[in-house]
């Protein structure tokens, strides 16, 4: 085998379908499946994130060959990273950290006061890794999942997607100030464009005025979710305001009920602990356990009083 270092360039077009099987052989292989590429079913993060944003999405390549890739995404003043993925004929070789350079050079240059990461709780390997590149553990982020029921949310919401241009225009900018007083910059109104450009599912808004809460959902083959199932890739309330949560969770269930659905899954990190309590009693039961890594080592969004689903995956 070459012993070659690694190229390190961005993620072209022509890369997608190679990063993709690349993905599905590295994480199912490191969770042991007996067929690797089952992993995700017909989910995927490759093609989306590249499309999202193809100017923060890396490669490595060897004498030609696509050894691995990681992606960068900015949402104001927070970034994370990831799906990170190195061939497994490659493991052990510091292609993991050739490939986490590009992505720290990324969050300096768009000075963000915040970087993320969701990785295996149970690794020592992975977070000795981030640990390097300045990354601190901080509390259990909780992949949690339910099946969908026959919708209770009332009318109280409504879908980005069904909005003229202008509605929409002043649903994103009420977004945006709802994520502010989450944490100081928060933008996630990149994802919500994303989700609406490439038909990726949609998202949700609580309330009849300003937004009294939001839920970018991502549904269906070739999204993040896979069919079957409503992914909830960020979702949140005004912080403190516990009630608009439960409506807000309440009306997740009722979009996955209005698009045949069977299940939804939604991530939360345990130091928002009242957020966490209330998805548990929503019904959520633990699919997986991951971590969450911050750059500088600080609580973020992440702590008492804030209500919001994500997992940085």
């Amino acid at each position: 085998m070459t012993t070659a270092s690694p190229k390190i360039r961005l993620l072209g077009e022509g890369d997608l379908d190679a990063a993709d099987r690349i993905v599905r052989l590295a994480f199912g292989t490191f969770n042991g499946l007996s067929d690797p590429m089952e992993f995700m079913g017909d989910a995927g993060y490759v093609h989306t994130r590249w499309k999202a944003n193809p100017a923060s999405a890396f490669a490595a390549e060897v004498e030609g060959r696509l050894a691995g890739s990681n992606f960068a995404a900015r949402w104001g003043s927070f970034a994370f990273f990831g799906p990170l993925s190195i061939d497994p004929a490659f493991w052990n070789r510091g292609f993991a950290g050739a490939l986490i350079e590009p992505v720290i050079g990324a969050f300096d240059q768009w000075g963000v006061t915040l970087a993320g990461l969701f990785t295996h709780a149970q690794s020592p390997k992975h977070i000795g890794l981030y640990q390097k590149f300045g990354f601190r553990p901080r509390s259990l982020t909780l992949i949690l999942e339910k099946a969908s029921g026959q919708g209770d949310g009332g009318d109280g919401w409504t879908r980005h997607s069904r909005l003229d241009a202008a509605q929409r225009r002043e649903a994103l900018g009420g977004c945006r100030r709802l994520t502010d007083s989450v944490y100081p910059g928060l933008d996630v109104t990149p994802e919500i464009e994303s989700i609406r450009r490439q038909s990726l599912g949609d998202t949700i808004l609580l309330g009849s005025g300003d937004v009294d809460g939001f839920a970018a959902c991502h549904s269906g083959a070739g999204s993040e979710a896979g069919s079957g199932v409503v992914y909830v890739k960020f979702g949140a309330v005004v912080p403190g305001d516990r009630g608009a949560f439960r409506r807000l969770l309440r009306a997740v269930e009722s979009f996955a009920a209005s698009i045949g659905a069977a299940r939804i899954v939604a991530g939360v990190n345990t130091a928002r602990e009242e957020a966490y309590e209330d998805v548990l009693a929503a019904g959520f039961r633990v699919l997986r356990t991951g971590i969450a890594m911050h750059r500088p080592n600080a609580p973020g969004f992440n702590r008492p009083g804030v209500f919001v689903i994500d997992d940085w995956r």
